[in-house]
Order: C-alpha cells, then structure tokens, then sequence
C-alpha cells in the first residue's frame, strides 16, 4: 500500500492512517451531492482527510471541518489539509463525536462519513487498523444520533455501508427523524452481488430515489458510469 497516494488536485499522504485511501471513499466523496450549495461541511471519521479534499474541490463550501479521534490519523489529516490548495478552507479537530456535539453551536449543511462499519471481531495483527474497522469506535447509532443533532434542519448527510446494513441503518435513521433521499447500491463487476449502500439523508420524509453502479466489466476495465463519476479525481480515468 502506498504511504502518498496522488489524485489530479491534491496528495494523501496516508503514512500515519490505519484506514488507506480507498474505493469506498472515492466513491462516497464523489457521488455526495452538493446541489444545495452547503457553505458548512463537517467530515466525521476522517482518517487521511480524503473525503473533506475531495469536497473542497467539488464545492465552494467556505468551511468544511473534519473530526477524528486518532491521534495519528488526526496529525496526517492536519498535514494533509495544510499542503492543498484549500488550506484555508479545511480544519480538522482532534476529537470524538460525543464530545464534539456538545461543544458545536452553529449546525452544518452537510455532513459525509464514511463510517467504520464492521461490527463482527475482526482481527488484522495491526490495532490501529482494526480499530478503524470496527463499528465499536464509532457504533452507528451513536453517529446517527451526532448527525441529528449536528445538522441543519435543511441540511443532508451522505454516507457508505455495506448493503447488507442498509435495512437497519434505515430504520435506525428514522428513529432520530432522518430520512433516506437517494440510495446508490454498488456492486464490483456485473456478476457481483451488491456489496455497498450509498446513502443520502435529510430531515424531509420523502420518495427515496435508486440507483444502481457496477465499478467493473473486467479486471481493471472500469464501466462508463464509475469512470465518469470518478474521472475529476482519479489520474488515470
């Protein structure tokens, strides 16, 4: 895996991150709508700091906060956010979201996590990482609840989950007055079996709009519809 990972605006450097850039973020960060214009963004878990460099390129959102409670990871999203081009726009707090929600006055526009999300013991012989894999660091209704209380009454919060939680994390959304907008289900190659949910909320109940990616046709021939979502970031699409 490599320590600096080089998009077409901005590096990672991923060093000192158990959680390595990877597709689930990509996609998160590139499908995450930004057709209100939210002026106030707020990345919770951000590991390397991905997804907030990723918005400040798609947006024109004046402050998009970060929080992560790695040490290490806070100190790489910090490095990270301080060599782009949009410094001045990007700040991450060294904290967790049960801490964090009591000290925010003002609420977001828009929140993105791209949660840890295994609930079974999972073990890699490296700690860092599998803490940062396992939902027990940030369980999904202590990060529903946040975001509840963190966001605009008109703004929308994007996420990714394995789509085998989809069901539960709906419901569990709904019980804190969050609703689904858009749901994007993913699926490797055309033969896969759906593997990951992208999902949009907002405080409205509404009609929830599907769709469906296939990211391959073939090994490392990637479909028209994962190229043209990804192709502003990736250097190679």
């Amino acid at each position: 895996m490599k320590d600096n990972f080089s998009f077409k605006e901005f590096n990672v450097n991923q060093l000192g991150s158990a959680m390595k850039v990877g597709t689930d973020g990509v996609l998160l960060g590139a499908w995450a709508s930004i057709s209100t214009k939210p002026n106030t963004i707020l990345d919770i878990g951000a590991g390397t700091g991905l997804l907030s460099l990723m918005l400040a390129q798609r947006s024109e959102a004046m402050t998009i906060e970060a929080l992560e409670i790695v040490e290490d990871a806070y100190e790489q999203c910090v490095e990270n956010f301080e060599s782009s081009q949009w410094a001045n726009r990007l700040f991450c707090y060294h904290a967790g979201l049960d801490e964090f929600v009591t000290e925010i006055e003002e609420p977001y526009d828009m929140i993105i996590s791209n949660p840890p999300f295994y609930s079974e013991e999972v073990s890699s012989g490296n700690t860092a990482r599998d803490t940062a894999r396992q939902n027990q660091s940030l369980p999904f209704d202590e990060l529903i609840e946040g975001v509840s209380k963190l966001l605009s009454s008109d703004g929308h919060f994007a996420t990714i989950i394995p789509f085998k939680e989809e069901d539960n994390f709906i419901k569990l959304a709904a019980s804190f007055g969050l609703y689904p907008k858009n749901i994007m289900r993913v699926r490797g190659n055309q033969l896969a079996e759906i593997k990951r949910s992208l999902l949009e909320f907002t405080f409205t109940n509404q009609k929830t709009d599907f769709s469906e990616l296939t990211i391959e046709l073939d090994r490392h021939v990637y479909t028209e519809a994962y190229i043209d979502l990804t192709k502003d970031f990736y250097l190679k699409m």
